[in-house]
């Protein structure tokens, strides 16, 4: 009953009784029914589609994925990071930052980043947010203009988001906690630069743990390098490191 139950997710009680008659199991469908949540199998209802893994990996280079970060500055002001991730590449867009986040404001940059995105958008099917109120029904129907439909993540669940949350902790920890931000201009200024490392110069552990960046070229392996053959260049006035071969 387990194995039906698995292997046929849109099964009821009753359908799988009348097949393990077939087998020569006669059994109700009470019985059936406390098997199952023994198991931890729900109603066929409830059983029918991917469960949210699922749903990741199999539209992985179709999903977009945004949320927001906040930066204290020096003068106390508060000032919220929009972003956007492509969660196949881990390519980040910078979307806005603003000390004022309305849901106007959000759904502007969101047409703006469609903009950017232009023939590149219609590779993408979904958009990964969570409940935010700054993002409205507006904000939704930019996208879905362009044939992206919005999934929402359940009410408390920062993992439905994971690929946002990961760069948030990531962006934090390598740069805005690490120096003071004056202001919007110099926080903007930063968070480009800090993005075009993210993008083109910082390995990233997805793809099977090949360690690429999302700009570099997915079949290349480079050979060996001596030592001194090693250029190092800074970031950020020195707060990171990129590596590269010499030419």
């Amino acid at each position: 009953m387990v194995r039906l139950a698995r292997e046929n997710p849109r099964w009821g009680y009753l359908r799988i009784v009348g097949e393990c008659r077939n087998l020569g199991v006669r059994v109700s469908a009470t019985s059936v029914r406390r098997i199952l949540h023994r198991h931890r199998i729900g109603p066929a209802p409830r059983r029918d589609g991917p469960s949210w893994t699922q749903f990741l990996r199999t539209q992985t280079t179709g999903l977009l994925a945004t949320d927001f970060f906040t930066v204290e500055t020096v003068g106390l002001t508060r000032l919220y990071v929009l972003f956007v991730v492509e969660v196949h590449r881990r390519a980040v867009h910078l979307v806005g930052i603003t000390a004022h986040p309305t849901g106007a404001w959000v759904a502007q940059q969101a047409r703006n980043l469609l903009m950017g995105l232009d023939e590149q958008a219609h590779q993408f099917r979904y958009l990964i947010r969570d409940r935010d109120a700054k993002f409205t029904a507006a904000f939704d129907a930019v996208f879905a203009s362009a044939a992206i439909a919005t999934a929402k993540c359940a009410p408390q669940a920062p993992r439905m988001n994971a690929h946002a949350e990961r760069f948030i902790r990531t962006v934090r920890a390598e740069c805005t906690d690490r120096m003071l931000i004056l202001g919007e201009a110099h926080l903007r200024r930063i968070l480009h630069e800090y993005v075009e490392h993210y993008n083109t110069g910082r390995s990233h552990q997805g793809h099977g743990m090949r360690l690429r960046a999302p700009d570099d070229e997915p079949n290349l392996l480079p050979f060996p390098t001596p030592a001194d053959r090693i250029r190092r260049r800074t970031v950020l006035a020195g707060l990171i490191n990129q590596y590269q071969q010499a030419a």
